[in-house]
């Protein structure tokens, strides 16, 4: 009775593992959306300077965050090297 049920987990572990990441359904924040969030607040605050640094460190730290992308448009609209 074991091996029938060990093998029926088996074939149905695919299955569960399939399904692709989607960051829009995320339920917590991610290290990058917290720097992009505090980037955010130097900016409505008026610390360029802070801005700055913080969007070159999401950059650098987390490249392939969904962040990532904006930050780095961002510094180049900004003329800031990412």
């Amino acid at each position: 009775m074991r091996l029938p049920a060990l093998l029926l987990l088996v074939a149905l572990a695919p299955m569960q593992c399939t399904k692709e990441y989607d960051p829009s359904r995320a339920r917590e924040e991610t290290a990058g959306d917290g720097l992009w969030a505090l980037a955010e607040d130097f900016k409505a605050k008026g610390n360029q300077e802070a801005y700055t640094a913080t969007l070159r460190f999401l950059v650098a730290r987390y490249p392939s965050n969904r962040r990532a992308s904006k930050a780095r448009e961002e510094l180049v609209r900004l003329g800031a090297s990412p």
